[in-house]
Protein backbone atom coordinates (compact mmCIF):
# COMPACT_ATOMS: atom_id res chain seq x y z
CA UNK A 1 0.00 0.00 0.00
CA UNK A 2 1.13 3.52 -0.82
CA UNK A 3 -0.21 6.17 1.55
CA UNK A 4 0.32 9.90 1.83
CA UNK A 5 -0.43 11.67 5.08
CA UNK A 6 -1.53 15.28 4.75
CA UNK A 7 -1.55 17.06 8.11
CA UNK A 8 -2.54 20.59 9.00
CA UNK A 9 -5.10 22.67 10.78
CA UNK A 10 -7.28 22.92 7.64
CA UNK A 11 -8.82 26.12 8.97
CA UNK A 12 -10.67 25.92 6.60
CA UNK A 13 -9.93 23.24 4.04
CA UNK A 14 -10.03 24.80 0.56
CA UNK A 15 -9.73 23.92 -3.11
CA UNK A 16 -5.95 24.43 -3.01
CA UNK A 17 -5.60 21.62 -0.46
CA UNK A 18 -7.80 19.36 -2.56
CA UNK A 19 -6.09 20.05 -5.89
CA UNK A 20 -2.66 19.41 -4.36
CA UNK A 21 -3.88 16.19 -2.73
CA UNK A 22 -5.26 15.02 -6.09
CA UNK A 23 -1.89 15.82 -7.73
CA UNK A 24 -0.12 13.74 -5.07
CA UNK A 25 -2.59 10.85 -5.50
CA UNK A 26 -1.93 10.72 -9.24
CA UNK A 27 1.76 11.62 -9.46
CA UNK A 28 2.88 9.36 -6.60
CA UNK A 29 0.48 6.58 -7.69
CA UNK A 30 -1.01 6.41 -4.22
CA UNK A 31 -3.71 4.16 -2.91
CA UNK A 32 -4.93 6.91 -0.60
CA UNK A 33 -4.28 10.42 0.69
CA UNK A 34 -5.17 10.65 4.37
CA UNK A 35 -6.09 14.11 5.66
CA UNK A 36 -5.14 14.52 9.33
CA UNK A 37 -6.48 17.68 10.95
CA UNK A 38 -4.45 18.79 13.97
CA UNK A 39 -6.10 19.79 17.20
CA UNK A 40 -3.33 22.31 17.82
CA UNK A 41 -0.23 22.74 15.72
CA UNK A 42 2.93 22.90 17.89
CA UNK A 43 4.17 25.65 15.56
CA UNK A 44 1.02 27.78 15.99
CA UNK A 45 0.33 27.72 19.69
CA UNK A 46 -0.27 31.48 19.72
CA UNK A 47 -3.30 31.14 17.44
CA UNK A 48 -6.73 29.65 18.03
CA UNK A 49 -8.20 27.73 15.10
CA UNK A 50 -11.92 27.17 14.59
CA UNK A 51 -13.34 24.44 16.84
CA UNK A 52 -11.93 21.01 16.01
CA UNK A 53 -15.36 19.45 15.46
CA UNK A 54 -16.22 22.06 12.82
CA UNK A 55 -12.86 21.74 11.05
CA UNK A 56 -13.43 17.98 10.97
CA UNK A 57 -16.96 18.49 9.63
CA UNK A 58 -15.70 20.80 6.87
CA UNK A 59 -12.95 18.37 5.89
CA UNK A 60 -15.32 15.39 5.85
CA UNK A 61 -17.76 17.35 3.67
CA UNK A 62 -14.99 18.42 1.28
CA UNK A 63 -13.72 14.88 0.62
CA UNK A 64 -17.02 12.97 0.88
CA UNK A 65 -17.22 12.01 -2.80
CA UNK A 66 -13.51 11.33 -3.35
CA UNK A 67 -12.67 7.61 -3.05
CA UNK A 68 -8.92 8.26 -3.02
CA UNK A 69 -9.17 10.55 0.02
CA UNK A 70 -9.68 9.56 3.66
CA UNK A 71 -9.98 11.36 6.98
CA UNK A 72 -8.08 10.42 10.13
CA UNK A 73 -9.30 12.52 13.05
CA UNK A 74 -7.13 10.87 15.71
CA UNK A 75 -5.13 14.06 16.39
CA UNK A 76 -8.35 15.87 17.32
CA UNK A 77 -8.71 13.57 20.33
CA UNK A 78 -5.71 15.16 22.08
CA UNK A 79 -6.12 18.25 24.26
CA UNK A 80 -2.65 19.62 23.51
CA UNK A 81 -0.53 19.99 20.40
CA UNK A 82 -0.31 17.21 17.83
CA UNK A 83 3.11 15.89 16.88
CA UNK A 84 3.62 14.31 13.47
CA UNK A 85 5.95 11.60 14.79
CA UNK A 86 3.22 10.23 17.08
CA UNK A 87 0.72 10.02 14.24
CA UNK A 88 3.22 8.47 11.85
CA UNK A 89 4.18 5.81 14.42
CA UNK A 90 0.51 4.93 14.86
CA UNK A 91 -0.06 4.72 11.09
CA UNK A 92 3.13 2.68 10.69
CA UNK A 93 1.90 0.21 13.36
CA UNK A 94 -1.41 -0.16 11.49
CA UNK A 95 0.21 -0.48 8.05
CA UNK A 96 3.69 -1.94 8.73
CA UNK A 97 4.45 -2.67 5.06
CA UNK A 98 3.10 0.54 3.56
CA UNK A 99 5.18 3.10 1.70
CA UNK A 100 4.28 6.27 3.62
CA UNK A 101 4.73 9.77 2.27
CA UNK A 102 4.18 12.94 4.28
CA UNK A 103 2.95 15.98 2.34
CA UNK A 104 4.11 19.45 3.38
CA UNK A 105 4.11 22.93 1.89
CA UNK A 106 7.37 24.49 0.69
CA UNK A 107 7.02 27.11 3.44
CA UNK A 108 7.44 24.36 6.08
CA UNK A 109 10.79 23.06 4.82
CA UNK A 110 12.89 25.74 6.53
CA UNK A 111 11.43 24.78 9.94
CA UNK A 112 11.44 21.03 9.41
CA UNK A 113 14.55 20.65 11.60
CA UNK A 114 12.46 21.88 14.57
CA UNK A 115 9.87 19.10 14.27
CA UNK A 116 9.87 16.61 17.15
CA UNK A 117 12.22 13.65 16.54
CA UNK A 118 12.78 14.77 12.96
CA UNK A 119 15.63 12.32 12.23
CA UNK A 120 13.46 9.38 13.21
CA UNK A 121 10.51 10.83 11.31
CA UNK A 122 12.60 11.10 8.14
CA UNK A 123 13.39 7.38 8.43
CA UNK A 124 9.70 6.49 8.70
CA UNK A 125 8.30 8.59 5.85
CA UNK A 126 9.36 10.19 2.63
CA UNK A 127 8.60 13.91 2.72
CA UNK A 128 7.03 15.29 -0.44
CA UNK A 129 6.92 19.05 -0.77
CA UNK A 130 4.19 21.02 -2.49
CA UNK A 131 6.05 23.70 -4.44
CA UNK A 132 4.39 26.87 -5.62
CA UNK A 133 5.20 26.48 -9.28
CA UNK A 134 8.03 29.03 -9.13
CA UNK A 135 11.68 28.98 -8.07
CA UNK A 136 10.90 30.54 -4.69
CA UNK A 137 8.58 27.68 -3.82
CA UNK A 138 10.95 24.82 -4.63
CA UNK A 139 12.26 22.51 -1.96
CA UNK A 140 15.90 21.54 -1.50
CA UNK A 141 17.10 18.64 -3.67
CA UNK A 142 16.73 16.05 -0.90
CA UNK A 143 12.92 16.28 -1.18
CA UNK A 144 10.64 15.22 -3.98
CA UNK A 145 8.60 18.25 -5.07
CA UNK A 146 5.19 18.45 -6.68
CA UNK A 147 4.70 21.89 -8.17
CA UNK A 148 1.55 23.75 -9.06
CA UNK A 149 0.78 27.44 -8.75
CA UNK A 150 -2.28 27.86 -6.52
CA UNK A 151 -2.87 31.22 -4.89
CA UNK A 152 -5.47 30.22 -2.31
CA UNK A 153 -4.75 30.27 1.40
CA UNK A 154 -6.79 29.61 4.51
CA UNK A 155 -5.62 32.99 5.85
CA UNK A 156 -7.05 34.74 2.79
CA UNK A 157 -10.35 32.86 3.18
CA UNK A 158 -10.66 33.81 6.86
CA UNK A 159 -9.93 37.45 6.01
CA UNK A 160 -12.50 37.47 3.22
CA UNK A 161 -15.16 36.01 5.52
CA UNK A 162 -14.31 38.55 8.24
CA UNK A 163 -14.85 41.46 5.84
CA UNK A 164 -17.97 39.95 4.24
CA UNK A 165 -16.39 39.11 0.86
CA UNK A 166 -17.38 36.03 -1.13
CA UNK A 167 -15.44 32.78 -0.76
CA UNK A 168 -17.34 31.05 -3.54
CA UNK A 169 -14.98 29.03 -5.75
CA UNK A 170 -12.28 29.13 -3.04
CA UNK A 171 -13.83 26.34 -0.93
CA UNK A 172 -16.21 23.50 -1.78
CA UNK A 173 -19.84 24.52 -1.45
CA UNK A 174 -20.49 22.27 1.59
CA UNK A 175 -17.55 23.93 3.37
CA UNK A 176 -18.91 27.39 2.56
CA UNK A 177 -22.29 26.33 3.97
CA UNK A 178 -20.71 25.17 7.24
CA UNK A 179 -18.74 28.41 7.55
CA UNK A 180 -21.91 30.44 6.97
CA UNK A 181 -24.23 28.42 9.21
CA UNK A 182 -21.78 28.46 12.14
CA UNK A 183 -20.68 32.06 11.50
CA UNK A 184 -17.01 31.04 11.49
CA UNK A 185 -14.17 33.51 10.98
CA UNK A 186 -16.20 36.59 11.88
CA UNK A 187 -13.31 37.86 14.04
CA UNK A 188 -11.52 40.53 11.98
CA UNK A 189 -8.06 39.46 13.27
CA UNK A 190 -7.19 36.28 11.35
CA UNK A 191 -4.69 33.76 12.63
CA UNK A 192 -1.55 32.62 10.85
CA UNK A 193 -1.51 30.34 7.76
CA UNK A 194 -1.91 26.55 7.88
CA UNK A 195 1.06 24.26 7.89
Amino acid sequence: MRLALYGGTFDPVHHGHLVLARDALEELELDRVVFIPANLSPHKLATSPAPAALRREMLAAAIADEPGFALDDSELQFAGPSFTIDTVERVRATYPDAQIYYLIGADNVRDLHTWRRIDELRRLVEFVVFGRGDAAGQAPDQFRTLSRRIDISATEIRRRVARGASIRYLVPEPVRSIITSHQLYQDPTPSTPNR
